[in-house]
């Protein structure tokens, strides 16, 4: 199973997830969504595609840009559609 948590608090856990490039991918249903608050920070990744972020909100403390996901995928890594990687100081175990 992984977990990712942060300021004491589960974010994510599931037994199905993916790994890629050493980030743990949690499918979207796998994600607490009440400590996710949409970011206007994207990135591109060349075999990935665009990634948009989330800040996560803890406890009253903010962790920015903490998660991210790619709302449209290209081909090779189709199999992360639908799915949130976090970083920034998130325990993420497996």
């Amino acid at each position: 199973m992984a977990k990712a948590i942060w300021n004491g608090e589960v974010i994510a856990q599931s037994d199905s997830f993916e790994v890629v490039e050493g980030n743990v991918y949690f499918p979207t249903d796998a994600v607490n969504k009440k400590y996710l608050r949409p970011s206007d920070h994207t990135s591109h990744c060349p075999w990935k595609g665009d990634a948009s972020y989330y800040t996560l909100a803890v406890n009253g403390e903010e962790n920015v840009n903490a998660a991210w996901y790619y709302p449209e995928t290209l081909e090779k890594a189709a199999h992360i559609k639908d799915h949130i990687a976090f970083w920034n100081g998130v325990e993420v175990s497996q």
